[in-house]
């Protein structure tokens, strides 16, 4: 594996966790790192919840030094918010300020935040420009294809961040319009990367070893970035790495292994978030872990009606016929 540098942030290699909101909290991101991810990207933060102080927003601020090196992302559409908000947390123990031009979530793009962005190459700019010149980390952006298919504009979007001084650039070959449907466009990922200087990470489809070689390959990007394939797969970054190191595909998780890691991921998250949050949180993760199991629908209830950690335990083992 390559390592990569972004800023004056070295990465073990090019092996990234894209940043997803309700997935990519402190106990699942503990999870990917002991697979081998070189950058954990954690769920975005709004700038203007910092501002106000909001009491959700701190437990999405935390970052395990067992996790590092990490990128921590903002969203929001005021220059002068999101530069004084990265300031206001730069000693926190993050290496890269992202800022989210990509997320396609209605409530986000409504109030011009998120892919919604991608509209505005102008304001784009400026908040990267505004951002970089508040903080003295990496800021990195992450944009999507365009917002449509009339405005695929990510090279332009790209350049722009590059002239205000990005340290990289993530590019998810889809718009905003496809959100998560359809085949992500690696093209538009080659283009910016002849287009741009700084490092460019690709996004989309990327969903085992195979996939990520044929981005490295078809693209020029520097770095693949997986999101919903690591979905209930940590392991998956194993995967990746042990097919782009050597050609064959690694061994796939036991069913032991599978169950000692529920276990463990339900254990972090009632220490972070306590057994009622921590629970109705796994319940989500645990219909991924079991994705494809036989008697699905029947296991879903069975797995929407835990409240307990003993449930959960419960369960987990009848699963696995433990």
């Amino acid at each position: 594996m390559k390592k990569l540098k972004i800023g004056n942030v070295t990465l073990e290699n090019n092996l990234i966790l894209a940043p997803m909101a309700g997935v990519t909290d402190l106990p699942f991101r503990l999870l990917c790192k002991e697979q081998g991810v070189g950058l954990i990207c954690m769920e975005m933060v709004s700038a203007k919840a910092i501002m106000y102080n909001n009491k959700n927003t701190e437990s999405l601020l935390a970052i395990h030094d067992e996790e590092r090196p990490v990128s921590l992302q903002l969203f929001g559409s005021d220059p002068e918010i999101i530069s004084e908000m990265a300031k206001r947390i730069e000693d926190r123990n993050f290496a890269i300020l992202d800022i989210n031009m990509g997320c396609p979530v209605p409530k986000v793009v409504n109030n011009h935040e998120g892919s919604a962005l991608m509209k505005n190459p102008t304001l784009a700019e400026k908040i990267v420009e505004r951002t970089v010149k508040a903080i003295s980390k990496p800021v990195t952006v992450k944009i999507r294809k365009g917002f449509d298919e009339q405005h695929t504009n990510a090279v332009e979007i790209a350049k722009a961040a590059e002239a205000a001084g990005a340290s990289a650039v993530a590019v998810h070959g889809r718009t905003r319009e496809q959100y998560y449907s359809g085949k992500a466009d690696w093209d538009i990922i080659a283009k910016v990367k002849e287009a741009v200087r700084i490092p460019v990470i690709g996004n989309g489809d990327i969903t085992d070893g195979e996939s990520a070689a044929a981005m490295f390959e078809q693209t020029g990007c520097d770095a693949v970035m997986v999101g919903r394939a690591a979905r209930g797969n940590p392991w998956i970054f194993r995967e990746i790495i042990t097919y782009l190191e050597t050609g064959k595909k690694a061994p796939a998780p036991t069913m032991e292994e599978k169950r000692d890691v529920i276990l463990r991921h339900a254990a972090l998250q009632l220490e972070v978030k306590g057994e009622y949050i921590g629970i109705r949180e796994m319940r989500k993760h645990l219909s991924w872990y079991t994705a494809g199991y036989p008697h699905s629908a029947r296991l879903r209830q069975k797995i929407n009606e835990m409240e307990t950690m003993e449930q959960l335990i419960e369960s987990v083992d009848s699963i696995f016929c433990i």
